[in-house]
């Protein structure tokens, strides 16, 4: 059935989900600046570390659109505003943390790991609810009803989006690494700029 839904789709339709898909990728949001924030203050392997972690979370919100759950989000609004603010309240935490790092020392002992920051970057894309509305609203334009469920073209089209993603995500999260390494002797600038980062986004979130 996959296979039969998947040459079922329009090629000009694959084309423009895959281009717009990676327009939306390329955009700055929450993703991406913590990923990056991520690669600034820990390095390449950090980095990947939050984009990694990151992409897990997509494959939950995927799951979620495919299962009908995210609609859950338009209808209690509420609850939308508790998430939402957990994951400010959360960031804006990590922002003051990072800021912390003042010295090259101190950013040695105290950098998460690897668990840490992709378990981070897990959190922080699950969080926000804005991902499951943005998916949920995004993907169903590019299903056929003639051609298969909903759900499993989501599904389908979902992994599409999560492999372009994350091939993004991981560049992201190696280069900010590396600009990082090539500028250790700065390593408390770049902190602040993560902090900074981080903490515009927490706002970010309150303010929306």
């Amino acid at each position: 059935m996959i296979w039969e839904i998947l040459w079922g789709f329009e090629p000009a339709l694959i084309t423009g989900f895959v281009i717009a898909g990676l327009i939306l990728n390329i955009t700055p949001g929450a993703d991406f600046l913590y990923i990056m924030s991520s690669g600034l203050s820990g390095g390449s392997r950090i980095g990947v570390a939050a984009a990694l972690g990151v992409n897990l979370g997509v494959v939950v919100h995927i799951l979620a659109a495919a299962a009908g759950l995210s609609a859950l989000l338009f209808a209690h609004p509420a609850a939308y505003d508790l998430i939402r603010i957990c994951g400010a309240a959360y960031l804006a935490w990590m922002a003051v943390q990072v800021w912390c790092r003042s010295s090259t020392v101190a950013r040695a002992r105290s950098c998460p790991g690897v668990r840490q920051a992709a378990r981070r970057g897990f959190f922080i894309n699950v969080s926000n609810p804005k991902t499951a509305l943005f998916i949920f609203a995004f993907i169903p334009q590019f299903t056929d009803p003639t051609i298969g469920p909903i759900g499993v073209q989501i599904l389908i089209l979902g992994t599409i989006f999560l492999v372009n993603g994350a091939l993004f995500t991981l560049c992201l999260g190696g280069g900010s690494g590396y600009f990082a390494a090539a500028l250790g002797a700065r390593a408390g600038v770049l902190n602040k700029i993560s902090a900074i980062l981080l903490g515009g986004l927490a706002a970010r979130l309150i303010i929306d």
